[in-house]
């Protein structure tokens, strides 16, 4: 039973507008995470800038997107389509709603998808995403599993996410996340390493920050 006021992400919970405020408030936010989950928070900023990088045409995927976060990586003029999914359709109207904002919502599709069987083809984005994602889901394993099957070869998985190895101090806040239905199992760190090697990734990279690991890779 999740805790009071929480709700899980099938029902867009308040955390996650909190989540999505505090990104956008990078002073505030700043702070908050520091002293929350000793994470730096500029680090998501450094992360979504790979978007930034991509050549017209790309196709990137954003699963879970939340309210949008990582849009802040896309460029007006960047003409490429960005697939922004989620299992909650209240997620897909708030990342439509911060696209409009920021000016790059042509560019933008939203798509309802259990990130356990994508709806998409083997090999079809060159980026994806996954932003304090990989935490949430029920089995990570198969979403990272799923994640890398779509990606096409010589593309980026790039992301983020609350892992279970990642300091004592922060495991109240992982017992917490789960009663709350927040989180799901996570994975340690050589796990998520192990899987990734086991699917092709190659120059891979987790850097830990706090409570969160950022993890960059390559399909081979």
């Amino acid at each position: 039973m999740p805790l009071p006021g929480f709700g899980g992400w099938h029902d867009d919970p308040l955390w996650a507008s909190f989540y999505d405020w505090s990104v956008e408030h990078a002073r505030v936010g700043g702070a908050l995470w520091r002293l929350g989950i000793g994470s730096d928070l500029g680090l998501l900023y450094e992360a979504a800038e790979e978007i930034g990088r991509q050549p017209p045409a790309s196709r990137v995927l954003d699963v879970p997107c939340g309210g949008g976060v990582a849009l802040r990586g896309l460029r007006p003029d960047q003409h490429l389509t960005y697939v922004a999914a989620d299992i909650a359709r209240e997620m897909l109207e708030r990342t439509m709603d911060a696209a409009r904002e920021r000016g790059v919502d042509g560019q933008v599709e939203v798509r309802v998808a259990d990130v356990g069987a994508l709806p998409f083809p083997d090999g079809d984005f060159d980026l994806v995403v996954s932003f304090t994602g990989l935490h949430c889901f029920p089995d990570p394993q198969l979403a990272v599993t799923e994640m890398v099957r779509v990606l096409r070869p010589g593309g980026v998985l790039t992301g983020s996410a609350v892992l279970n190895d990642t300091g004592i101090r922060f495991e109240p806040m992982r017992r917490v996340g789960r009663a709350a239905n927040l989180l799901g199992p996570s994975c340690t760190g050589p796990e998520l390493r192990s899987w990734l090697e086991g699917l092709g990734v190659t120059d891979l990279t987790l850097r830990n920050s706090g409570a969160i690991c950022y993890f960059r890779g390559v399909r081979g």
